[in-house]
């Protein structure tokens, strides 16, 4: 009796943790080639700050990626460091980038911060710190191309990569640079 009792209970427990697992995709490719295989790079803008060159960033998703609708779509974004910064001084400005698209709890933007404190390394001129947005998910990362992490989390995707994505984000000619070759933008008539 003692062990038909057990047993029942170990199946109860995987039977509920099945859909917990389900509710995630598949396990994370280890390499960003992997990741985004079936990905091409739509745009690229370099990020000045004062006159100081700080990164070049690449937007890779499929054709018929909508930046209206960027939530839906996997996609990733490669930033390639042009100096050197410290990780949690990059996920510092990632969260007041964030802040700067939506009101976040402060204790969400607490835990988002640790997240990311704990994924971002340092980095030096020539580092690529690639995120890849995976819809249902999160945010997964890779270092130079190979895995690094992941926060999974739909909301924090969504408020990360609008820090570039976003109508409301603070650099909007980077915007506009990566997202011009899917026609959502509108050129100025000559």
């Amino acid at each position: 009796m003692r062990t038909n009792t057990f047993a029942f209970v170990a199946w109860m427990v995987c039977a509920l943790a099945l859909p917990a697992v389900g509710a995630h995709a598949m396990t994370p490719e280890t390499t960003v080639g992997l990741a985004l295989k079936d990905q091409q790079k739509l745009g690229s803008a370099r990020l000045r700050v004062w006159g100081f060159e700080v990164y070049d960033a690449t937007l890779y998703a499929t054709p018929g990626f909508d930046p209206q609708r960027f939530t839906e779509h996997r996609f990733g974004l490669e930033l390639s460091y042009l100096r050197s910064f410290k990780g949690p001084d990059i996920a510092e400005r990632s969260i007041d980038e964030m802040r700067g698209l939506a009101n976040i709890e402060p204790e969400q933007a607490e835990r988002w911060l640790q997240a990311m404190g704990a994924l971002f390394p340092d980095v030096r001129r020539g580092d690529r710190i690639t995120g890849v947005h995976v819809p249902g998910t999160g945010a997964r990362f890779y270092l130079n191309g190979q895995w690094l992490g992941e926060v999974a989390d739909e909301a924090f995707s969504r408020l990360f990569f609008g820090i570039w994505l976003s109508p409301k984000t603070s650099q909007p000619g980077m915007r506009r640079t990566l997202i011009e070759s899917t026609g959502a933008v509108s050129r100025p008539s000559s």
